[in-house]
């Protein structure tokens, strides 16, 4: 460890001249100190396509985007700003100022104690003072202005004469019967410290449903910094439409407006698998907790005995059923696929690689040997962005009778394409294969090696919406078959 840390001070060249340190956080923030604008004004498209994109469409029974609505109600707790942005007294035992760590939307107190001293504590589900724009920890972002989904609802109110109403505080508001829609705004917080208690929160499933018995047409949104089930109201016939916001940062509130309302079309896609049931992640969210008394007994252990198998990769290999699969996202369009092409380079593909060590690992580790290619069509009236997804499934040698754990998993994610295409137009997505990309850890040799077999490829819009599939042999390239 300390080779390594070492070798990257003196590789990065930080013993020789290295620039000092710019102005850091003032100890005493309370005092006048400098200011210091950090912000980059060449920055605004990146953080607004991060907003945009980073929402998530998983249900949408026809409703979005929305039409200029006459009368729109708006409820739930992560709809309005914080009601504060400012330093905290830093009370006797206090460790943090809120502002300063991204909490202004959670439970100050609770962030605020001294975890090792507080092992027994459950941690809020969510942040209940308002809109989550990044998650807490040392590492958040600290916000001066940004936009809460509130705020960016009153200026499109104002531009379409839309009636607003709206509580952010009721557990089972009263809905207006007039209301052309509703939606519900709840979250998922998560900080650095402790680790989620739940992958659903009560309160703010039996708000959904509250809205929903009252109102036809439920739009259901979530900041949420991980996995987070909706199994409790996703198949209610009121909860016509599902957003998984994630973290959108200070572009918030005006970001998800542009969605709900078509000015910017859906097009982010789940990093992760959500559930029907926290039992179908396995012992993922029951860490064994059985060492022997000790200071450090209550700590979570995990001896990865799961292997790869995670996420999408367990589902696979046990056949489970998700609610909504790794890679999926709605869109306003919509998209065909046709014209698989595989095609081998002429990188050599003995099983093991032969080149020097580098950075990363032998040089021709990252010889690209293969290349996918596929037709991708926007078929619908609107323009789009597509991410299409390549995932290969590696051969295990044997594998019918090699354990599980011991196998290769059914496919893995080894390439992903996000083209803007117009209505009607066809874009020709590209992936390149890097012998790492095929390649299995050997523990006896102690190097990557390429398998034997054909290696299954498939190209669609999600880890279950595959529609192009075929079968690539290192020494030739199989027939596809589709």
């Amino acid at each position: 460890m300390v080779t390594r840390l070492l070798a990257s001070w003196y590789r990065m060249g930080q013993d020789d001249g290295y620039p000092a340190p710019g102005y850091g956080m003032a100890a005493n923030l309370s005092l006048p100190h400098e200011i210091v604008d950090a912000r980059d004004p060449e920055a605004a498209s990146t953080l607004w396509d991060g907003a945009v994109e980073g929402h998530v469409l998983v249900k949408n029974d026809g409703v979005l985007p929305l039409k200029k609505p006459k009368m729109l109600s708006l409820f739930g707790y992560s709809m309005r700003a914080p009601s504060r942005n400012n330093l905290e007294h830093m009370a006797p035992g206090n460790r943090f100022q809120s502002w300063a760590i991204g909490v202004q939307s959670a439970n100050i107190t609770e962030v605020s104690i001294n975890w090792l001293d507080s092992l027994a504590a459950v941690p809020s589900d969510i942040a209940p003072n308002g809109t989550l724009i990044s998650g807490g920890g040392s590492g958040a972002g600290a916000w001066s202005t940004f936009s809460a989904p509130y705020d960016a609802f009153v200026q499109r109110a104002k531009k379409d004469r839309t009636a607003l109403l709206w509580d952010f505080d009721t557990a089972n508001p009263v809905v207006m019967a007039s209301s052309d829609a509703c939606v519900v705004a709840g979250n998922v917080w998560a900080t650095e410290g402790y680790d989620r208690p739940n992958v659903r929160d009560k309160y703010t499933d039996d708000l959904v449903l509250a809205v929903a018995s009252q109102c036809n047409n439920t739009i259901v949104v979530f900041h949420n910094a991980g996995t987070r089930l909706v199994d409790a109201f996703a198949d209610h016939p009121n909860v016509t439409a599902i957003v998984f916001a994630h973290l959108p940062g200070q572009d918030s509130g005006d970001a998800l407006v542009a969605l709900l309302y078509g000015d910017e079309n859906p097009s982010g896609r789940l990093p992760y698998t959500v559930a029907h049931d926290e039992a179908d992640y396995g012992h993922l969210l029951k860490p064994d907790k059985t060492l022997a008394p000790h200071r450090f007994q209550n700590f979570p252990q995990s001896d990865f005995k799961e292997g790869v198998y995670l996420d999408y990769r367990r589902f696979d290999a046990l056949n489970v059923t998700p609610r909504y699969e790794f890679g999926f996202g709605l869109s306003y369009t919509t998209f065909g696929y046709g014209n698989l092409r595989m095609s081998r380079t002429s990188a050599a593909t003995q099983p093991l690689p032969t080149g020097p060590v580098v950075e990363g690992g032998r040089a021709d580790l990252w010889d690209v040997v293969a290349v996918v290619e596929a037709d991708v069509t926007n078929t619908g009236g609107r323009d789009g962005k597509e991410v299409a997804q390549l995932y290969v499934g590696i051969p295990t040698p044997g594998e019918s009778g090699v354990a599980m754990e011991s196998r290769q998993p059914v496919r893995q994610l080894r390439g992903f394409e996000k083209p803007l295409i117009r209505a009607g137009e066809t874009a020709r997505v590209r992936f390149e294969l890097t012998r790492r990309d095929l390649s299995v850890w050997d523990v006896t040799a102690q190097e990557w090696r390429l398998q034997s077999g054909p290696y299954a490829v498939s190209v669609g819009r999600s880890s279950r919406d595959l529609p192009l599939k075929g079968r690539l042999r290192l020494g030739r390239c199989g027939r596809v078959s589709r």
